[in-house]
């Protein structure tokens, strides 16, 4: 039987609204931490908020952390094998129907696929059904119709590059698909990033860096290696200690540590893993880049304009939507694009050879993303979308 996490004494009444987030991921990344935002703040504000997880899962660990100290937040371990996992399929159900949620907010495909059609059961019992609201921040190739035309009420997406991907399917109904941009606390980013040491980069390492993300291949580490390895080709003495941060875990770990060897470039790179907070090291680096070949919008590049840092992106998804190129920073050609390695070295010459004028492209960069990507605006449009009452101090 699933358990549950949370403190005594919640706050939320009888009439709080009560709001399922669904997760089947097992990496921590920018939409698990989203997720998080989102449910503690929905909760603080006194609704019933509940995570439905896989308990390996980072998430589950960290939401288990939130819930001890934020009332009105409980945590439910479910293993999301698959779409039709019983056991699953069983848990959700029994969720369901004991807390009655007003809406249920899905991430990923299997949780999506295990609440939507539990949910749609459910409804054909003649239960009471839910908002079903899907948050899909990655669509590879192109979608099936079928989730967003029968399972879910709304799909959330965070950039009109995504959006404009889902729609290449016309079966999709364009009404069923709304662009909502991530919410940024970048209050909390800038407390966070108070200085600290760094100790894990080498002593008198610089310019440094930064890349954080997890490590998959569309992130573009490998074709990252190969701009450095061409900086430092085109000036061996301007920046002998240049130094690139990898920030993440994924499966292509092993693969770019051989690459690293076989340019020569074990002094310059460093492989960090996971760093949680990251904001220390997104405010300690003279640039941070997000080299993709495909991001629906990315985060980090919006955490580190937020903090006044430069940056250094692919013309590439919803990347151009955060950046705009010669104001606020650098949009390059993506990984596998005409030019894109030369590109790249020039981009990071110019942000290291002027840094006063780096820095104020990133001062204007975080003027901007400071709206587009407010807390406020993102709850806003959750509850607008889930259709919670009670929770007008976001609307």
């Amino acid at each position: 039987m699933a358990t549950e996490r949370s403190t005594a004494g919640r706050t939320a009444g009888p009439t709080a609204p009560t709001l399922f987030f669904a997760e089947s991921s097992n990496n921590w990344g920018g939409q698990e931490a989203q997720l998080l935002q989102q449910a503690s703040a929905l909760a603080a504000q006194g609704a019933s908020v509940h995570v439905l997880c896989r308990p390996q899962g980072r998430l589950y660990a960290f939401a288990s952390q939130a819930a001890q100290a934020k009332s009105g937040l409980q945590v439910h371990p479910v293993a999301f094998r698959n779409a039709l996992h019983g056991p699953s399929l069983l848990a959700v159900g029994r969720l369901l129907r004991q807390h009655q949620p007003q809406a249920v907010v899905c991430h990923s495909g299997h949780d999506a696929n295990v609440c939507g059609l539990v949910a749609k059961l459910l409804a054909a019992l003649g239960l009471a059904r839910p908002r079903m609201v899907r948050v899909r921040t990655y669509q590879p190739g192109v979608p099936s119709a079928f989730a967003y035309r029968y399972l879910f009420h709304t799909t959330l997406v965070p950039s009109q590059a995504l959006r404009t991907q889902l729609l290449q399917n016309p079966r999709i109904p364009p009404s069923r698909v709304q662009v909502l941009y991530p919410g940024i606390d970048f209050e909390h980013i800038a407390q966070d990033a108070q200085p600290q040491p760094l100790s894990l980069i080498p002593p008198g390492a610089g310019p440094l860096i930064v890349h954080a993300a997890m490590l998959r291949p569309e992130k573009g580490h490998a074709f990252m290696l190969q701009v450095l390895a061409k900086l430092l080709s085109q000036h061996p003495h301007a920046w002998t200690g240049l130094h690139y941060a990898v920030l993440g875990e994924g499966e292509t770990l092993a693969a770019l540590q051989t690459q690293v060897v076989a340019l020569g470039l074990q002094r310059h790179v460093s492989f960090l893993g996971l760093q949680k907070p990251i904001a220390p090291w997104l405010a300690a680096a003279n640039v941070v880049v997000m080299p993709s070949s495909y991001e629906p919008l990315g985060m980090s590049q919006i955490e580190a304009l937020g903090l006044g840092v430069p940056v250094v992106v692919s013309n590439v998804g919803g990347l151009p939507e955060t950046v705009q190129h010669g104001q606020t920073g650098w949009v390059c050609p993506a990984p596998g694009q005409s030019g894109a390695v030369q590109a790249w070295a020039q981009a990071l010459q110019q942000v290291f050879a002027n840094p006063a004028g780096a820095k104020a492209m990133a001062l204007r960069g975080q003027a901007a993303v400071r709206q587009q990507f407010s807390v406020q605006a993102n709850l806003a449009g959750l509850v607008q979308a889930c259709g919670l009452p009670g929770l007008s101090c976001f609307k």
